[in-house]
């Protein structure tokens, strides 16, 4: 374990260095021997910044519905509601005191600690697990099984929950099983069909290997839920458009054909699986009455559902539910856990669920990590024997894996309908990138580091200083830190580039195709590249990278300001639009596009500015945007590695910040690799940051598997 020195960056003294004086006078325990005490400190964690004003409105709400809530159970309530702003299902109390500090993840980004501070380590000192169970489960505001009216807080086992989030557990677990438990019939040729669209045997280095996708598609035509799961390449879109020419070919014979709907998180990912899926249907070895019926237009989760403007619910729920029989998700690891109880409450009881994603991504931004959860054990398989004797008779092959366990049918339920593709074809044995991916993965920071530091045609590193920016500035702009490198690497000039020699005449009405051929261009050529960040705030964080390469850009005569609407100005959507049609997630650029007017003194056509962006809807096409109605959106020569989840990029950059934080994991690295398709690039500012964040991992709290099991017994 570290640390609290080593983790929050040399300025901050260890609590078993701190002077006893100021801790005595601190008397931190004090905080806890009344309701207005620990009132009191909530209020100065929230000037500070380490609880959110809905954590302490919270507070104060229950404790009025319970004034004989002893100060210990306000003080869950405030934590419970602090971890679901980080992700957090619900609170675990015996995690929290092992570590309370790294488990609150304080503090915030930008922040250090400071001697007089109160922190939770040392508030929590002198309290024990049963004490605090026992005041909780004493309170009024706790549910309790026998009592027919709902109170907001549920503790089960030794995790506190707000009931809404515990309700959603609960019914996705229920649903969950459910459908585990649904057995789907299969044709009696499904066999020799499997194998037709899998022709060829998967030989690796000259050895013959199990076809994980031929296996997936066995497992997925068979069952309700699906769960595949594989890194950048491994074929998850491919194994999907097969397995729907399966169940279309039984459907079309038997005489109707199945309504299948696809779906991803954001407009991005959608955007990206519709030209995916477009491809793969069209190379298909199967019927042109088959290829018909399989739909290449992904829609973004919320556009499926329904969504009600200005609430959390969707108009297709468990009393209008959607019409499907075949709902498929991609990049299901950023579906939180609110969203997958409205899926699965809007989908109808007869349809198949399949869910695509990387389980070794980031979890989703809002609280609940579900695909991880789910799959959990993918990578040891344990598969029963059973089910891998039906398996094998259904592929006609071996299954093989390394490493391997035998599971049991009711410890292992989930493990019985998920597949984990193993081969990747993107990143060869002979790719930096899928070396570097596969090292961060498995926890191996000497072999990590020794690939940052041979060089290599697409993986690169580099470190910055404060003082040394040339380097940096050089690497935004051109793509590379050296000039001889220039010619083999995109930086962020590029798309400035395509923006000035492809404009068309202004004399072009707008109503032509050169318009959105142009904007087309510019959007693909600023998707070459990105530099990602792990945080927000500081010199190395979104905040100050951004306001960085706009000066970095206006220096070199690339864009015409560094604040406000200007043409070049890239974009990103914070929040959904409808009223526009823009997601959450969308980028568009600032263009001068042509108006319908001429200019009386000079008679030449009017230009005004424009945000164009790809439409997200599964069309072709661009959409054009005033400025003005634009209110939630934020320049992104620089976005967080959140942020990038279902993108990818030709040449991504990945900075670290100058000191350790707990949001810098292993999964945050892996994800930020795995977003750059032709080259990586590090970019470090202090040593060792990299190697430290790799022996981390996001830890996300919930009780879902839990729930799982004990439904299965």
């Amino acid at each position: 374990m570290m640390q609290q020195g080593q983790l929050f960056g040399d300025d901050t003294v260890p609590l078993e260095t701190q002077t006893t004086t100021e801790q005595v006078a601190l008397n931190p325990q004090d905080y806890l021997a009344d309701r207005d005490s620990v009132l009191q400190l909530l209020d100065g964690w929230l000037e500070l910044g380490w609880l959110r004003a809905l954590d302490l409105a919270l507070v104060k709400l229950l404790a009025k519905l319970d004034p004989n809530a002893e100060p210990l159970v306000l003080l869950a309530i405030a934590l419970t509601s602090h971890q679901l702003g980080h992700g957090h299902v619900c609170l675990d109390l015996q995690q929290l005191l092992r570590d309370p500090d790294l488990a609150l993840i304080l503090p915030p980004e930008g922040q250090t600690l400071e001697p007089q501070q109160i922190l939770p380590s040392q508030l929590l000192a002198h309290v024990n697990l049963p004490n605090w169970l026992a005041a909780i489960q004493a309170s009024a505001l706790v549910h309790r099984k026998q009592q027919a009216s709902v109170a907001p807080l549920v503790l089960l086992d030794e995790r506190l929950y707000l009931y809404r989030y515990w309700q959603y557990e609960e019914n996705v677990a229920k649903q969950l099983v459910q459908r585990i438990d649904t057995i789907m019939p299969l044709a009696d040729d499904f066999s020799e069909r499997l194998s037709a669209l899998f022709s060829e045997p998967l030989v690796v280095a000259g050895q013959r290997q199990t076809d994980w996708q031929k296996v997936a598609c066995a497992m997925a035509a068979q069952g309700q839920l699906t769960l595949i799961t594989g890194g950048p390449g491994t074929g998850k879109t491919t194994t999907v458009v097969r397995l729907l020419a399966l169940l279309q070919q039984s459907a079309l014979q038997a005489g109707q054909a199945l309504r299948i709907q696809l779906a991803a998180p954001t407009g991005k990912a959608a955007a990206r699986l519709t030209e995916s899926i477009g491809q793969q249907v069209e190379s298909l070895p199967v019927d042109i009455d088959v290829k018909k019926n399989i739909p290449t237009d992904v829609s973004t989760l919320h556009r499926l559902l329904g969504s009600l403007p200005g609430t959390r619910h969707f108009r297709h729920n468990s009393t209008q539910p959607l019409v499907l029989d075949v709902l498929v998700i991609d990049e299901a690891s950023m579906i939180d856990l609110e969203m997958m109880h409205s899926v699965l409450h809007a989908l109808p009881k007869h349809a198949r669920l399949i869910l695509l994603g990387d389980k070794d991504q980031l979890a989703s931004v809002e609280a609940g990590s579900v695909l991880g959860d789910l799959c959990a054990d993918a990578e040891l398989a344990y598969y029963t024997p059973q089910t891998q004797q039906r398996l094998e008779q259904l592929c006609n092959e071996q299954l093989h894996a390394e490493p391997w366990c035998v599971g049991n049918a009711t410890q292992h339920r989930l493990a019985q309908r998920t597949v984990m593709l193993r081969h990747s074809r993107r990143f060869g044995a002979d790719s930096g990138i899928g070396q570097l991916a596969r090292a961060v993965n498995q926890g191996d920071e000497q072999k990590a580091w020794q690939l940052l530091q041979t060089p290599a045609h697409d993986i690169s590193y580099m470190r910055v200083k404060h003082d040394a920016t040339a380097p940096l500035d050089r690497l935004l702009i051109d793509g590379a830190a050296q000039t001889s490198e220039m010619s083999a690497n995109i930086g962020y000039g590029h798309y400035l580039q395509v923006l000035r020699a492809q404009r068309p005449s202004p004399e072009q009405p707008l109503n032509q195709p050169c318009w959105q051929q142009w904007a087309t261009a510019v959007l693909d050529a600023f998707d070459q590249f990105r530099l990602l960040c792990a945080l927000r705030k500081g010199d190395f964080g979104v905040d100050g990278l951004n306001q960085r390469i706009a000066q970095a850009l206006f220096n070199k005569n690339l864009i015409s300001d560094v604040e406000g609407w200007y043409e070049g100005r890239p974009v990103l959507v914070t929040k959904n639009d409808y009223s526009l049609g823009l997601m959450n997630g969308d980028i568009g650029i600032a263009l001068r596009l042509p108006t319908e007017h001429t200019c009386a003194q000079t008679g030449e056509i009017e230009q005004v500015l424009r945000v164009v962006f790809a439409r997200n809807d599964g069309q072709d096409g661009i959409r054009y945007i005033l400025p003005s109605r634009l209110t939630t959106v934020e320049t992104v020569f620089a976005m967080t590695v959140h942020k990038s989840q279902g993108s990818e990029f030709a040449h991504t950059a990945l900075i670290l910040p100058d000191r350790l934080n707990p949001v810098l994991t292993k999964e945050l690295l892996y994800t930020g690799i795995t977003r750059a398709r032709n080259k990586f690039t590090l970019i470090e500012s202090h040593a060792g940051i990299f190697t430290t964040a790799m022996q981390r991992r996001i830890e996300r709290t919930s009780g879902l598997n839990q729930a799982i099991r004990a439904m299965g017994c």
